[in-house]
């Protein structure tokens, strides 16, 4: 006789990170900084190191005071998190269970529906428009009495569209006061055009969390930091979800290093948005059908069925991406893989 798991649990595919590129090849599947860390952030970790045989401070304090200086907020409306997904996954059992609904766009991030069956509720998925964005009228249709949150990805991971201000607004205007709204914002630090300011929304409504990351523009994506911008209240639901003293105290002075020296990181932040940009009128004037991408990645759209072919594809062109039924998502990394990544797109489109 073998244990038997909860059957929502039994049912969840598993999360799929990115495999290892071929030999001399590359790995575009993770989202990741192609910068290696800051010597300001390697430094902090190397004197936190000399005293990993103690506990860290419970709730990360001075990374929690640092943030809260750089977004003009308070303190006690921060939640540090081991990584923005774990605080998305506690925000969530916090507030769905059994019988409850949890919205979001689809595709999205693919953490989602594994963060909302896990914790016994129902994922609702609504599709996408047909600019690979939110459709942000039929999320508001698909609230109901059973919905406890809403999850809206602005850039979207794995199309990298962005939501437009005022349609936000205006969905927000729509969702019920008592229904959690998650912005995950992973990846806004890419962005160049208006979007709406995650932030200011926070102050003025308490049901929205925004949700941000260490990980990838600031390149710590091996010390897991995010954190929560929120209501106090819902912030202490969140925390009672997850483990005790799971933020790290090297994570934790990492964060506070690029913070200190943030005109450096977002040097290389513009150094990434620029080569994006290149990449991506490259490939268009390749005649490939790529969205404009705002966050530091790509989104190449094909058809279900085909993943075997695209992986041979990004394969013979020594490239490793996250492949999706609907498309295949190619981060922005070294420039040598440019025309790799061209021949390899040209070649998915081949295929429709």
């Amino acid at each position: 006789m073998t244990v038997r798991l909860r059957p929502e649990i039994a049912a969840v595919p598993p999360y799929q990170q990115g495999r290892p590129a071929p030999e001399g090849g590359f790995k575009l599947s993770s989202n990741e900084n192609p910068f290696p860390p800051l010597p300001a952030v390697v430094e902090a970790v190397q004197r936190e190191a000399e005293r990993v045989n103690r506990y860290p401070r419970p709730g990360s304090p001075l990374l929690q005071q640092a943030l809260a200086r750089e977004l003009g907020v308070d303190a006690e409306r921060i939640l540090i998190g081991d990584g923005s997904a774990s605080l998305l996954q506690q925000l969530i059992h916090a507030v769905a269970g059994v019988g409850d609904e949890v919205v979001y766009a689809w595709r999205s991030f693919d953490a989602y529906p594994l963060f909302v069956r896990t914790g016994g509720a129902t994922p609702v998925e609504v599709p996408l428009g047909p600019d690979h964005e939110h459709d942000l009228d039929a999320m508001a249709a698909a609230i109901t009495e059973r919905t406890r949150a809403v999850l809206v990805c602005s850039p979207n991971n794995p199309t990298g569209t962005i939501v437009d201000p005022g349609e936000l607004e205006a969905f927000l205007d729509r969702v019920p006061s008592d229904v959690l709204v998650m912005l995950d914002e992973a990846y806004v630090e890419f962005v160049r055009e208006p979007v709406p300011d995650g932030i200011a929304l926070q102050r003025q409504r308490d049901n929205v969390v925004v949700l941000r990351t260490f990980s990838k523009a600031y390149g710590l994506a091996g010390l897991r930091v995010g954190y929560a911008v929120g209501d106090p209240a819902v912030l202490r639901g969140a925390d009672l979800t997850g483990v005790p003293l799971s933020q790290t105290a090297l994570g934790s002075a990492a964060a506070i290093a690029a913070l200190e020296h943030r005109d450096e990181n977002l040097e290389r932040i513009e150094q990434i948005v620029q080569h994006r940009d290149a990449l991506w009128r490259a490939l268009v004037d390749a005649g490939v059908a790529v969205p404009r991408p705002h966050g530091n990645f790509l989104w190449v759209p094909s058809r279900p069925g085909q993943e075997d072919a695209i992986h041979d594809i990004l394969f013979a062109n020594r490239l490793v991406a996250k492949v999706f039924p609907e498309g295949t998502r190619i981060s922005v990394g070294e420039p040598e893989a440019d025309e790799l990544v061209v021949a390899a797109a040209t070649a998915i489109q081949a295929l429709q």
